[in-house]
């Protein structure tokens, strides 16, 4: 019996970086993902934490 295998997507491990002055930190996206996404440099994104999981999307403006 084949079963069939979904081949596992690319694992990245990342670490957390702290910016100068303490308040904020930074964390490296693989370049691929940003690609996929059509995301742009100093592009405006929204940042929202639901219980202990984060998400990131693209920033739309309020009508």
């Amino acid at each position: 019996m084949v079963k069939d295998k979904k081949k596992p997507e690319k694992s990245y491990v990342r670490h957390l970086t702290k910016i100068a002055g303490g308040t904020s930190y930074a964390l490296v996206i693989p370049m691929d993902y940003i690609r996929d996404l059509g995301w742009k440099d100093r592009q405006k994104l929204v940042v929202r934490k639901y219980g202990k999981r984060l998400s990131i999307q693209d920033w739309k403006p309020e009508d």
